[in-house]
């Protein structure tokens, strides 16, 4: 885990989506918080340990299984839910976990990541925290990195690259996640907080109008979710640039883009 100190941060945004908005003075006490989200193998250890079931294994939404949104068929990319999915199988039945062990475990709710945190003698950090963490230090900086999308010519995240959805640079084979860590960290040594998955946090919300967005599937509930911060590797800049610290949508169920990392008070 990373030392994030108490400060203040300028947190939200003016200049991108209205549930961003206001751009407001925020602070925040001394805390930690895991460097990585938690990997395959992470929780894998945990359900071993505890025997863990989760969400999208107990069917809690209309059946076991779980939203993947990929290139199912010859066209553009789309959500579907696929019966029987989670964690174990993150890109269809013929998949396994152990196939790509440090990639950020997947198909994971709420109480999901919340029974991890506790199994860890952690917890999810709050919204304020996770920006605050993002945020690497600078001050009213547009990226995790700086004001600029590009640093070399180079995105310095797991987002979309290409026209989603109907083209990814990347390719159209899953899985879309990439290994943890495989960018740089951000000024406070802190790895994947901008895209690869979307990460629960602590604090509650109602849904609210946030278009266009990689977070649209047609199974969301209308009704107060967790609050997920960061950007996928779904967001794209000619459709949701919410790779971003001050981005933020609400999460509801399980899918193939939403993960977590863990935060503890400093002790």
């Amino acid at each position: 885990m990373r030392v994030i100190p108490g400060h203040t941060f300028e947190m939200g945004s003016d200049r991108f989506y209205p549930e961003e908005r206001p751009a407001r003075p925020a602070s925040v006490s001394t805390f930690r918080i895991d460097a990585t989200p938690v990997t395959n193998a992470m929780f894998a250890r945990f359900v071993e340990v505890t025997g863990h079931v989760t969400e999208a294994e107990r069917g809690e939404d209309g059946g076991p299984g779980s939203l993947l949104f990929a290139f199912h068929d010859a066209g553009a990319a789309s959500w579907r839910f696929i019966d029987g999915l989670s964690w174990q199988t993150p890109h269809g039945h013929a998949s396994r976990w152990n196939s790509i062990e440090q990639h950020p475990v997947v198909h994971v709710g709420h109480s999901d990541a919340q029974a991890y945190a506790a199994w860890a003698g952690k917890r999810l950090a709050t919204e304020v925290e996770w920006e605050a963490a993002a945020r690497g230090g600078l001050q009213g900086c547009d990226y995790a990195w700086g004001d600029t999308l590009t640093i070399d010519d180079r995105i310095p995240a797991s987002i979309w690259e290409g026209d989603f959805p109907s083209s990814r640079t990347q390719g159209r084979e899953l899985p879309f996640t990439t290994p943890v860590a495989s960018h740089e960290p951000n000024g406070f040594g802190l790895f994947d907080m901008i895209g690869n998955v979307w990460e629960w946090t602590a604090t509650k919300a109602p849904p609210f109008d946030a278009k266009p967005s990689c977070c649209g599937t047609e199974r969301q509930i209308e009704a107060e979710g967790g609050v997920i911060k960061g950007g996928s590797h779904l967001c794209a800049p000619n459709w949701c640039r919410r790779y971003r610290p001050a981005a933020r949508q609400i999460g509801t169920v399980p899918t193939s883009h939403i993960g977590f990392r863990c935060a503890a008070d400093l002790s």
